[in-house]
């Protein structure tokens, strides 16, 4: 799985990672910070919130028109010291009025526009990796591996966040609501740890750079498709961007309503086996199983093998010692939930990577648009979840009633959430970094930043769309009504995907 691939995608996978540790941070407690800081009603934080990922999703779209103009290396350095400056006006505590106000939307600003700059460019450069007839086979799984990388960033975000915040508390005598400016804090830092990779490690990836900034050499992205393959390239790619658009609106819902069903709805203790899924160091633990089982049984030599089966029975030992040492129940709060997604990532994808490669051999592999329609139709089975576990819960108005009157209300179990989330990690792989490859593979080469800007365009979109939920549960809609319209939409993305799939496979 990992042999083969270009070493640059490693350096641009780290430097990844580091940015969205920050990013992840910051959003795992963002919406609870909006509600606890500006006293702000659901419906006007769901707002809030889902605008800001809109404008992370859509500004790339102007930085990949900038980095074709002006080049991709020099526009992901100018994205990167944007972010730096947006983060760093989040971390100020200065309380909840006007100016306040004033200043977090000019720092979600900075953000947005540093993020647009940086995010896109830096998969455009991944791409290009594989534009090398050595690699090309290897795109899929490269940007798979690459993905997964940036989500062991994401995967300690969410206990970072509650770590730090409990630390300014308890230990500094910082309010709840102040408390959330150091976890922002961290963003700045992880920041630090992105550029210094970049620049530490660009020997590595600078051959697809070559040429940046010399007017003389616009010549260099070479272009052979007619005005009718390039238009139905644009076209294909539009289609999929449609349905995209679906995809992040129900599955962004993991920062909104998810987080407010984990904070409304779920227990708020664990315990026995249980609780460890709640330490991230047990799911640290697993991951290195899950590999040290790949890697035993696809090690060509006994010394790799011996190596494989030490780390498994490392980590193993480790969660039995966990398991044993386990005393009374834990405190699970709404955001750590967030961590299973990333997770999830991390330790599925040499599955998917597995399964796919085997499916290829046999020349059975589902085509990218195929594994796009597949990855809607596993999203929409995440949401009959959600449907399950909302069965007799009281309205959202009165569940919070209940809760702020200290009377007895039913939690759910935690496992309905995490298994949630584990589906929605299942379509995630299917359509999220395959769609990237896709956009690499597919795009006309002259208008690659544009159309890679595109995706987060529509991802920008669906981010926007996000609030819908939102505002239904600021309505007091019924949970299994909302669930219910995210699966919907995306049982009918799918039915439009395979209605049109062998138009999308023509050019693929």
């Amino acid at each position: 799985m990992f042999e083969g691939q270009p070493k640059g995608l490693w350096a641009l996978a780290l430097a990844n990672t580091g940015e969205r540790f920050g990013y992840y941070t910051m959003l795992a407690v963002f919406a609870l910070f909006l509600q606890a800081n500006f006293g702000f009603a659901t419906g006007t934080a769901s707002t809030i919130y889902s605008t800001f990922l809109m404008l992370v999703y859509f500004l790339p779209v102007i930085g990949g028109i900038a980095a074709d103009k002006w080049g991709f290396g020099r526009m992901v350095t100018t994205g990167i010291l944007i972010m730096f400056a947006g983060y760093l006006l989040l971390s100020i505590p200065l309380g909840g009025n006007g100016v306040a106000i004033a200043v977090m939307c000019a720092a979600l600003l900075l953000v947005s526009l540093g993020t647009g700059l940086f995010k896109g460019n830096l998969q455009v450069m991944v791409g290009r990796l594989y534009d090398e007839p050595q690699f090309a086979s290897r795109r899929d799984s490269g940007f798979s591996l690459f993905y997964m990388a940036i989500n062991i960033g994401a995967m300690f975000a969410p206990t970072a966040a509650i770590g730090i915040m409990n630390w300014a508390q308890n230990d500094l005598g910082i309010s709840e609501s102040d408390s959330y400016h150091f976890a922002f804090a961290v963003a700045c830092a992880s920041l630090i740890v992105s550029i210094a990779i970049y620049y530490a490690f660009k020997s590595w990836f600078s051959h697809v750079l070559e040429g940046e900034g010399k007017k003389d050499e616009k010549a260099q992205v070479v272009d052979t498709l007619t005005p009718a393959e390039t238009k139905e390239r644009i076209i294909c790619l539009c289609l999929v961007f449609a349905v995209v658009i679906f995809f992040w609106m129900a599955f962004h819902q993991n920062g909104l309503t998810l987080t407010f069903f984990a904070r409304d709805y779920t227990q708020t203790s664990s315990e026995g086996l249980q609780s460890m899924m709640f330490d991230v160091t047990n799911l640290v633990a697993a991951i290195f199983i899950v590999y040290g089982l790949f890697s035993l049984f696809q090690s060509k030599t006994s010394k790799g093998k011996s190596i494989a089966a030490l780390v498994v029975a490392a980590a193993a030992g480790f969660l039995i010692y966990k398991f044993n040492a386990i005393s009374g129940s834990v405190d699970v709060k709404a955001p750590i939930f967030q961590q299973f997604n990333p997770c999830f990532v991390v330790m599925l994808t040499p599955v998917s990577v597995g399964v796919f490669s085997w499916l290829a051999k046999k020349n059975l592999e589902p085509s990218s648009p195929k594994k796009i329609g597949l990855g809607m139709l596993v999203a929409a089975c995440g949401f009959f979840i959600m449907i399950g576990a909302s069965i007799g819960l009281l309205l959202p108005d009165a569940q919070t009633a209940a809760i702020e009157a200290g009377g007895d209300v039913t939690r759910v179990s935690a496992n309905w959430l995490v298994s949630t989330y584990l589906v929605l990690t299942f379509a995630e792989l299917l359509l999220s970094p395959i769609g990237i490859s896709f956009v690499s593979k597919v795009a006309p080469p002259k208008y690659a930043g544009l159309m890679m800007g595109l995706w987060f365009a529509s991802t920008a979109i669906g981010n926007f769309l996000v609030q819908i939920p939102g505002l239904l549960w600021g309505a007091n809609v019924q949970l299994i009504y909302i669930w219910a319209v995210l699966a919907g939409i995306c049982l009918v993305s799918a039915l439009f995907i395979f209605s049109i799939l062998k138009k999308l496979e023509k050019v693929a």
